[in-house]
């Protein structure tokens, strides 16, 4: 499908692509057909993202692989998934469970995309617990040229192959690894203080566990914990169990989250945080996130804290998670067992800007990696300062795109090699 007319804007409504033409084609050979006769693309996944990751700029092709067909193909004996990249998580997750197989890991929303996930870096919580790339073996590529390629764990370039921004290829499909099912039980927890927090003692009591707080006291409003029950029982002394059914934004309806009170259910309808069953309209939200050093948890902690005053009239909700380190070369958790720092803005860019370079600033002692998908205003060459993997990346993407087809100005801006 094409319509070079039509306004295509990100989930949040916050951005609007200025691409010359949108084009949803609905097999491999009219995708690789497009790719090849087009000077510049940028593939859209489910548009959960909050900056221009994904416009291609006026001149540019803006591609959606929603239309491919959703092939999910499960190989029972190798636990192994072939997922086609427009595929969301809660449709692999059922396909997936229907065998007796599982995902190790997802995102608190399972409405996001397979290969719009795994090449921003996305992530779920647990101590243990990897990025959402961490179970790829596989990824499928169309390049520039339009022709196919394979690239697999084992290769030289696969440690840049999965956790791209899209710079490399367009994706059309992906293998995971899998393992057998499992059912979580899920209990929140209130008013967990910040003051003498044990934060590894916390955050590794249960197979995943969420904080949740609006910064307008110190401390944690909500703590959400996820144990599997084939693991020993929580015992969570922190903090008081809740007394009714909780949503991670104050206000808001916690009917679509997912089942609490510790009743035990499959992994892939306790893992997120929000029900399969309910699908997020565009939200009137921002969105920013950064990755630091888990060992920093506690001290980034406190420095927002010292500045919530100034965080909390602008927040909707901050959540705090662990992501075990990452190979890949541009994960925001490359190298380092990490903690991230989620917060969940007003729909207000001009009010939230400012606060996003003061929280910069409180946190630049820790070495922060902000989401590749959300707000954030460091520059590009402090960032590229933070990945040690960056030229290996750049001399990848030169060789697999070398006239920049992939490129727009945030990929640049990254690369530092050549112009969008």
């Amino acid at each position: 499908m094409t319509d070079p007319a039509q306004t295509v804007t990100n989930w949040a409504r916050n951005i609007t692509y200025t691409a010359k033409e949108f084009h949803r084609p609905d097999s491999l050979d009219a995708l690789r057909s497009l790719v090849a006769g087009s000077a510049r693309v940028r593939a859209l996944g489910s548009g959960h993202s909050f900056n221009r990751i994904a416009d291609p700029g006026p001149e540019g092709v803006l591609v959606s692989i929603a239309g491919l067909p959703p092939a999910v193909e499960v190989d029972t004996a190798a636990r192994t998934v072939r997922v086609a990249g427009g595929v969301r998580y809660a449709e692999l997750a059922r396909a997936v469970h229907a065998k007796g197989l599982a995902l190790p890991n997802m995102a608190s929303l399972p409405h996001i995309s397979v290969a719009g996930s795994v090449a921003t870096g996305t992530h779920g919580s647990g101590v243990a617990n990897g990025s959402l790339a961490a179970p790829v073996r596989e990824v499928e590529l169309v390049l520039a040229d339009g022709s196919a390629v394979t690239i697999a764990r084992g290769d030289a370039r696969f440690g840049g192959a999965v956790t791209s921004l899209g710079a490399l290829g367009v994706v059309t499909a992906l293998t995971l690894d899998l393992e057998p099912t499992f059912e979580v039980a899920q209990t929140v927890y209130v008013e967990l203080p910040l003051a003498e927090l044990d934060f590894a003692a916390v955050s590794g009591a249960a197979y995943s566990v969420s904080l949740f707080t609006d910064w307008r006291e110190p401390g944690f409003r909500q703590v959400w914990v996820k144990r599997r029950t084939d693991r020993p029982a929580v015992d969570f002394g922190w903090a008081a169990p809740a007394t009714e059914a909780m949503h991670p934004v104050p206000g808001m309806p916690a009917g679509n989250c997912t089942r609490q009170f510790g009743v035990p259910g499959p992994w892939h309808e306790r893992l997120p945080h929000f029900r399969a069953e309910f699908t997020p309209s565009s939200g009137d939200e921002l969105q920013s996130e950064y990755l630091l050093p888990r060992t920093a948890a506690v001290a980034a902690l406190h420095a927002v804290d010292g500045i919530r005053q100034a965080v909390a009239p602008v927040l909707q909700t901050c959540e705090v998670r662990t992501i075990a380190t990452d190979p890949q070369w541009l994960s925001p958790a490359h190298g380092r067992d990490s903690v991230a720092l989620h917060f969940t803005w007003v729909d207000d860019l001009a009010t939230v800007l400012p606060v996003v370079r003061r929280l910069e600033e409180a946190l630049a002692p820790f070495d922060p990696r902000p989401h590749w998908g959300k707000v954030h205003a460091v520059p590009g060459e402090v960032l590229r300062g933070r990945y040690p993997r960056l030229a290996d990346f750049r001399a990848l993407a030169r060789g697999l795109d070398p006239d920049g087809k992939f490129t727009n100005p945030f990929v640049a801006d990254v690369l530092n090699g050549r112009q969008a």
